[in-house]
């Protein structure tokens, strides 16, 4: 499977992570995140291959999560409530996702690029 980068276009953590590939040579398939929002069993996959806490799959710093309260609710919603409100609304997903099937970053963090994606 090649390198899945899944993204917002407008979003400047996504812009730098994208330099990032780019200077680096690393080929990917750009997948924008609103117009092709990742289906919960996609997610659920992310979420399983990453190792991570579901939660760090929210974009906390995002205008919907704030809107929907989400950061009082997710503690009282089940892990397959999340994902399919995740699956829901691409804005709520934490991004950059990029993703070769068997390793998974999530944001951007030059160290963690280097490390995964190199």
């Amino acid at each position: 499977m090649s390198i899945q980068f899944i993204q917002y276009p407008k979003c400047t953590t996504c812009k730098k992570a994208q330099k990032w590939l780019d200077d680096n040579g690393v080929a990917y398939d750009s997948v924008h995140i609103v117009e092709q929002t990742p289906s919960k069993e996609q997610l659920q996959a992310y979420y399983e291959q990453s190792g991570l806490p579901l939660k760090k799959f929210f974009n906390t710093s995002g205008v919907k999560y704030r809107e929907l309260g989400l950061k009082d609710k997710l503690a009282t919603m089940s892990e397959d409530e999340q994902l399919s409100l995740l699956a829901s609304d691409g804005m709520l997903i934490k991004r950059p996702l990029v993703t070769d099937g068997k390793k998974l970053t999530l944001g951007f963090k030059e160290s963690d690029f280097l490390e995964t994606w190199k």
